[in-house]
């Protein structure tokens, strides 16, 4: 690994699992912050607002603040304000989806939609997927803010925003412009945030086919940790359901402090 001048770092199965923090992830915090290495943090999730995210981490005991962090919603947002500044959208979502609509300026409409935004809605409706199709039958974009088809909750696994979105792509017809991990969208939204290039940045992430496949596609070197969904077990199987293989591989993030540090090979 070249020493990177910047680090997207995923969380949950590289930083922790569920409300615990998977051993080290504070030492590795520490030693970039020690070290003078840029990070962000950047989450698929979009339902939660960077501040909850970083009160998340904190809670854990990883030191974080709101501009560390990046989600799907953020990128979503941007990448719409970005097409047209002054773009109508019609959203289902969650607090941080609707947050990240409105700070960027964005504005929420029913009818006469410049784009439909879907991210995660555990109020989700009938009445709001009848909605969001006839919008864009109508022309307006389908962005989706990830294609995660499941994700966990306290009840075990629960359909995700890809799962709404496959809904709603069956009916319309329309293929969503997909924001999250594995896009490069949300990447390159983090990068710029990062303020470092492609080149510049490693992606570190639990996941083949999300993390890993996001930051090649980017542009980016990658590090692997088996701290969540890759094991040693798995790891050639889904390697090759990915397509994709990480630059490093890491037992955990020690392996990974290691080698940032300059005390591994």
């Amino acid at each position: 690994m070249t020493h990177p001048k910047g680090l997207l770092i995923d969380l949950d199965g590289t930083l922790y699992h569920g409300d615990r923090m998977i051993d080290g992830a504070d030492r590795l915090i520490a030693l970039l912050r020690r070290l003078g290495r840029p990070y962000r943090f950047v989450t698929n999730n979009s339902s939660a607002t960077p501040e909850a995210v970083a009160a998340r981490l904190k809670r854990m005991g990883i030191p974080a603040v709101p501009e560390d962090v990046c989600t799907s919603a953020q990128a979503a947002a941007a990448y719409i304000a970005e097409s047209k500044p002054d773009a109508q959208v019609f959203v289902i979502g969650e607090e941080g989806l609707l947050k990240a609509v409105s700070d960027a300026g964005l504005l929420r409409v029913e009818e006469q939609a410049d784009f439909v935004l879907q991210g995660i809605d555990r109020q989700f409706t009938y009445l709001k997927a009848a909605q969001a199709v006839r919008l864009i039958q109508e022309g307006a974009r389908f962005i989706m803010t990830n294609p995660d088809l499941l994700l966990p909750s306290d009840a075990g696994l629960i359909p995700g925003a890809g799962s709404i979105g496959a809904m709603l792509r069956a009916a319309s017809g329309a293929e969503p412009v997909v924001i999250g991990k594995p896009s490069a969208v949300l990447m390159d939204f983090a990068l710029k945030r990062l303020g470092r290039r492609a080149s510049e940045t490693i992606v570190v992430g639990d996941n083949l086919a999300t993390d890993i496949a996001a930051g090649a596609s980017a542009g980016c070197e990658t590090a692997l940790v088996l701290t969540g969904l890759t094991n040693n077990a798995n790891y050639e199987a889904l390697r090759a359901a990915a397509g994709v293989s990480p630059d490093r591989t890491h037992r955990d993030l020690h392996g990974l402090m290691a080698e940032l540090s300059g005390a591994g090979g």
